[in-house]
């Protein structure tokens, strides 16, 4: 195991109490049931924190754009087991993967099977829960809405940790990727690596397993070179909240140099690994949960028009 030490981003305006990334599940139309599902299962684990904290619908602009209902529910933000997450119901663009998967510890056998139970029913899975050699109980699925889930018997307190894996063409840069987030976000440093070794089933010195933390929120990564028929889509992206215009327009360069932000509009991009991002100003849940819906439905309609968000734009579009 190695451990590296921490590497602070240049930019000097980043600050790290106005960070915060987020998990976004891109469903088809099932964000309701799916989310209402994840707070069932995990409500079941004691001590844990599960609600839903805010529901934003389709107002006319949003509904115009993506062919769904107006007053249909466009995103969910929610918590279980304490970490955050959001859901969008945007239609059947992308499907889920194993590429980003959620990796939960619990520190019970019983914790485990329970959740194994409840994940797995309708699910596909990918690896039994069983035993291991890297741990005395684990099991790999894609529950009944395709999200996957990586479930774990370990020591210290339950948490869930969104995992990346890097395979196809993006196979052995799983380091690689490490160290370029820690070089964009502040707080952010690679906690452990195993590597293969010369006689393991993987190419040598690629990533075994590997956790790293941007802004003190801890990932994993692993390489396999596999041959899987999935990458990193828009399935799973992770937004990053901006209290700026300077701190976003760093993330946005940072995270495109060398990606795509060709491919989406409304803030996300594709960094050059394949990984999805949406780079979004902090204020812009409570603008488009406003109940004058005039106010919202003009954000909408800003943000539409944009790639990279300008939140002097989104503001003026409120308050007008």
């Amino acid at each position: 195991m190695e451990t590296k030490t921490k590497r602070q981003a240049s930019n000097a305006s980043q600050k790290t109490e106005l960070q915060k990334i987020t998990p976004f599940l891109w469903f088809d139309d099932e964000a309701t049931d799916a989310v209402n599902f994840y707070l069932s299962v995990f409500s079941q684990q004691e001590g844990a924190l599960n609600t839903i904290t805010r529901v934003i619908l389709y107002g006319d602009e949003a509904a115009e754009a993506s062919g769904r209902s107006a007053g249909s529910v466009m995103t969910i933000a929610f918590l279980i087991n304490g970490q955050e997450f959001a859901a969008i119901n945007g239609g059947p663009a992308f499907r889920f993967s194993p590429s980003i998967s959620f990796f939960v510890t619990c520190n019970t056998d019983q914790k485990v099977n329970l959740l194994w139970s409840r994940l797995s029913e309708g699910g596909n899975i990918l690896m039994n829960l069983d035993k291991y050699p890297f741990s005395e109980k684990f099991g790999w699925v894609n529950d009944k809405y395709g999200v996957s889930w990586q479930i774990a018997l370990s020591e210290g307190p339950q948490k869930i940790t969104p995992c990346l894996m890097f395979s196809g063409n993006q196979h052995g840069k799983a380091e690689e990727a490490m160290n370029y987030y820690i070089s964009i976000f502040n707080n952010s440093e690679i906690i452990n690596i195993q590597r293969y070794g010369a006689g393991d089933p993987e190419p040598e010195n690629t990533v075994k397993f590997a956790s790293f933390s941007l802004v003190d929120q801890e990932f994993m990564a692993i390489d396999s070179n596999r041959e899987h028929a999935f990458t990193f889509n828009p399935s799973v992206s992770f937004v990053v909240n901006c209290e700026t215009q300077e701190e976003l327009d760093y993330f946005w360069n940072e995270l495109t140099r060398g990606g795509d932000e060709r491919a989406q509009l409304c803030g996300w991009l594709q960094d050059k690994y394949g990984v999805s991002w949406q780079i979004l100003p902090a204020s812009l849940r409570e603008w488009l949960s406003d109940p004058d819906t005039r106010k919202s439905d003009r954000v909408m309609q800003a943000i539409l028009e944009m790639k990279k968000i300008n939140i002097q734009t989104l503001k003026n579009a409120y308050e007008q």
